[in-house]
């Protein structure tokens, strides 16, 4: 399909410009040579420029109520197709970082991720959770931590389950207000530095 486009097409106009949802088609489509061309240099790859200008033309058409008429079309079809590279590239880049724990690990996919990845918390975080009472702080631990049950903690705590409850909503409340002070704090600083 592609290369029926390509081959059919007239060279477009310095500075394309449609007014109607007709001449935005006909301009998408005249621009398909010059799209393989700046793809071809983005890419390196014969194949995946007729795959990034397919892409760029479906989703210039898909969303061509986007488009205002009268603006440069030009520059809004190239600025689709490098939106389309870099979202190529950015999903590749996962697929082989994935592919990269699976090569190393074969069982990475399976395991589950040791305590200590899931339960890394970051510095404001770290912070938030010195600053509440050591009584809400224990109960938070242990149940949004260390992931065990009411009931486990309440045992491991000597309280009543109810009481855990009580203890993770305070917990949970004051964490919150300690976040958010922080992050005032973080605020009043970066606008201190400018």
């Amino acid at each position: 399909m592609l290369a029926q486009v390509l081959a059919t097409t007239p060279a477009p106009s310095k500075s394309l410009q449609a007014n109607s949802i007709e001449e935005l088609r006909r301009g998408v489509a005249a621009m398909a040579p010059e799209l393989f061309g700046r793809a071809l240099r983005m890419s390196r790859s014969s194949a995946l420029a007729e795959d990034l200008v397919q892409d760029t033309v479906e989703r210039a058409l898909r969303f061509e109520n986007q488009y205002r008429p009268g603006t440069n079309l030009k520059a809004w079809v190239h600025q689709i197709l490098f939106s389309v590279f870099i979202t190529k590239c950015r999903r590749n880049r996962r697929e082989r970082r994935a592919l990269d724990v699976l090569y190393s690990d074969p069982n990475a996919w399976t395991a589950a991720p040791a305590v200590s990845e899931m339960t890394a918390l970051s510095p404001p975080t770290l912070r938030a959770l010195e600053a509440i009472q050591p009584v809400y702080r224990e109960a938070l631990i242990l149940v949004d931590l260390q992931e065990m049950s009411y009931k486990d903690a309440a045992e491991k705590l000597g309280v009543p389950v109810g009481t855990v409850m009580s203890r993770l909503h305070r917990g949970r409340r004051s964490l919150a207000k300690a976040l958010e002070a922080d992050r005032d704090a973080s605020l009043v600083q970066c606008n201190m530095l400018e």
